[in-house]
């Protein structure tokens, strides 16, 4: 596995500055997560930001998830305190309409002309969250695409009368910890192409389906045995099988890797989840170590620089 990947535009530094400036009026936090990988896509930062405000965890593309897991992460994140959780399809208005009860639920003192509710939506990029707005509203509120970071401002949307509910960017952290989650978000589109590698992705998304999901592999690509498989083997059979070969029939890994990120984006490998959440805090708890094992050598070379930047005389003076 190699370094973490990494993916922060400029205009995310904007967003946690409007999430900053915006949070003082807030009522309930919306955060809307990909189900797939729930753990991977909710944001550290955001704990941070929000405070203790009572918050929503909409776990976003629920069919595409694997059931039995949804329903372990949404009892996971309505066992924490101020916290409720809900799982739906962004696309589908009889399930989105939930939210409006939900958020009138986690602040019943808010409500009426004099105390609207005042609501803040997050969430990472290309999870889904125009789409939610749009269905909210039944109009084209928000501009929606399959590509990461859509979405460059805020906006207000009124949903009722005393109800309103802003918008922001999607919104990633300054620097992934747990290397896994990055490859995860790459895997569901929520970093930009340009960050990572698509052949290095793949290979991470076949390490897991070969031990979780072996029959959506054999099913999907004809295999006989995937788990039986290296994930380099598996990437070099999907790439035969789709006929993404080149000259002397050699597989073409690149764009081998390419359909496997595509099929699973689009769910033909049936409904999967890459995390559950005791995977996904066990990950976590290895890559917060990790953190200060670089952080104790990054304060290690600091301390030695500045200790030698002591011990050499400045211009114009004489050692003793």
């Amino acid at each position: 596995m190699s370094l973490a990947i990494q993916w922060f535009p400029g205009h995310m530094h904007l967003t946690k500055k409007a999430i900053q400036a915006r949070i003082k009026s807030i009522d309930v936090v919306i955060e809307l997560l990909d189900a797939r990988l729930p753990g991977s896509s909710a944001n550290p930062m955001l704990a941070e930001l929000t405070g203790d405000r009572p918050g929503l965890k909409l776990l976003n593309k629920q069919d595409l998830a694997n059931p039995t897991q949804t329903a372990a992460w949404l009892a996971h994140y309505c066992s924490q305190p101020g916290t409720h959780a809900l799982a739906l399809d962004a696309s589908v208005a009889a399930q989105v309409r939930a939210l409006l009860p939900a958020c009138r639920a986690l602040a019943p003192g808010r409500g009426g002309m004099a105390k609207p509710m005042r609501v803040l939506i997050c969430g990472i990029p290309n999870v889904g969250k125009s789409t939610l707005i749009n269905t909210l509203t039944a109009r084209r509120a928000a501009k929606t695409g399959d590509e990461a970071g859509i979405t460059k401002l805020e906006q207000c949307i009124t949903l009722a009368d005393d109800f309103y509910l802003y918008d922001t960017p999607g919104l990633l952290w300054p620097r992934i910890i747990v290397a896994k989650s990055g490859y995860n978000l790459a895997a569901s589109g929520a970093i930009g192409r340009n960050a990572f590698s698509e052949e290095e992705v793949a290979l991470e998304l076949l390490d897991y389906l070969k031990t979780h999901y072996p029959q959506a592999l054999q099913l999907r690509y004809k295999l006989a045995d995937a788990a039986a498989f290296t994930e380099e083997a598996l990437l070099e059979a999907i790439g035969r099988q789709r006929g993404a070969l080149q000259s002397g029939q050699r597989v073409q890994l690149q764009k081998a890797a390419e359909i496997l990120i595509h099929d699973f984006r689009a769910g033909a490998l049936g409904p999967l989840t890459l995390e559950t959440p005791a995977e996904f805090a066990q990950w976590l708890l290895a890559g917060q170590q990790l953190d200060a094992q670089r952080q104790l050598k990054k304060d290690a070379i600091e301390l030695d620089r500045k200790i030698r930047f002591k011990q050499i005389p400045r211009p114009g003076t004489v050692s003793q």
